[in-house]
């Protein structure tokens, strides 16, 4: 189900989880909502959580505090299991099997398999259905992988790092084939993701995770056009605050550079750019990490 009335691909409230033996919390008081039907990027710096989300979200873990729906239902449940594939990062697979005997188990697993679909992933890789799934690359291993979870045709794919074994046309391919996934038959897709730049033509939805917490939930649209990227002198630092929230800024000399959440017209002397989605992740991921004014001034004087 598409559309306003189609129930959220992942709502959590208050969400926490910790893994005993590491000790503190690898998720912490997570809220948000992604809406059905998108294709959304789950972003954030090593061991922000993401894995963690995915494997609560795919039923492999479960939450310490708070809860997490999955199409409105429970995460690991019979009726989540029909409606949910995960593809995790060790996509794990038989090595002994053959591609052909991989499929099979699909079919015999999954009632609502669509074996045309399966099998046209793997051949559109070049992939013999004989080969033996141990002698396969990295490449066609993913690509296997991914047969044999688009082929339960699932209501929302949950996908960990999916392509980063994949060369670049491999991995174009495989973004075109999600991409029509959610146009045809409008399966919502979370996507987590290092590679920034990829993530601009193909998600519409936006999650982003810093330091266990939920940084950003937004529709990748909007963020673009709410957000500015502004050069002047430092003397302006001032004239940014207020209405406007400054996500990052950069300081060289008397420039600064700044990703702002822009509400209302600027005051001053500033270049204007509307960044890409890239540049507005990164900011964010790198939000904390900025050299500030004073900093700089420091920095200069001691030379």
């Amino acid at each position: 189900m598409t559309g306003p009335d189609a129930p959220a691909a992942l709502r959590a409230t208050g969400l926490g989880f910790r893994y005993r033996a590491r000790g503190g919390w690898t998720l912490r008081d997570c809220g948000f909502t992604v809406p059905g039907g998108r294709i959304t990027a789950l972003v954030g710096r090593n061991g922000a959580g993401k894995s963690t989300l995915l494997h609560l979200a795919g039923g492999l873990l479960h939450a310490d505090v708070g809860e997490l729906r999955v199409l409105d239902t429970v995460p690991g449940t019979r009726e989540a299991r029909a409606r949910v594939s995960l593809l995790t990062q060790d996509k794990p697979l038989y090595p002994r099997f053959t591609v052909a005997d991989t499929l099979r188990m699909g079919e015999k697993l999954n009632s609502r398999w669509d074996r045309a679909a399966a099998e046209q992933i793997v051949r559109e890789g070049g992939i013999p259905l004989a080969a033996r799934v141990g002698e396969l690359s990295p490449g066609h291993h993913t690509r296997v992988a991914l047969a044999l979870a688009l082929g339960k045709r699932p209501e929302l794919l949950l996908l960990d790092e999916p392509m980063a074994d994949l060369d670049p046309v491999a991995r174009g391919e495989i973004t075109a084939t999600l991409m029509a996934e959610v146009a045809e038959r409008g399966t919502s897709i979370v996507l987590s993701s290092h590679v920034l730049p990829e993530l601009e033509q193909t998600c519409d939805w936006v999650l982003v995770l810093r330091n266990g917490s939920i940084e950003l939930s937004e529709d990748s649209d909007a963020l673009r056009e709410n957000h500015a990227v502004v050069t002047g002198h430092t003397d302006q630092n001032d004239a940014l605050t207020g209405p406007h929230t400054v996500v990052h800024r950069r300081v060289g000399g008397r420039q600064m550079t700044a990703l702002i959440r822009q509400r209302g017209p600027l005051r001053g002397d500033w270049h204007v750019e509307r960044p890409r989605l890239e540049d507005i992740l990164g900011g964010y991921l790198q939000a904390g990490d900025e050299v500030r004014p004073a900093d700089s001034e420091r920095t200069e004087a001691a030379a």
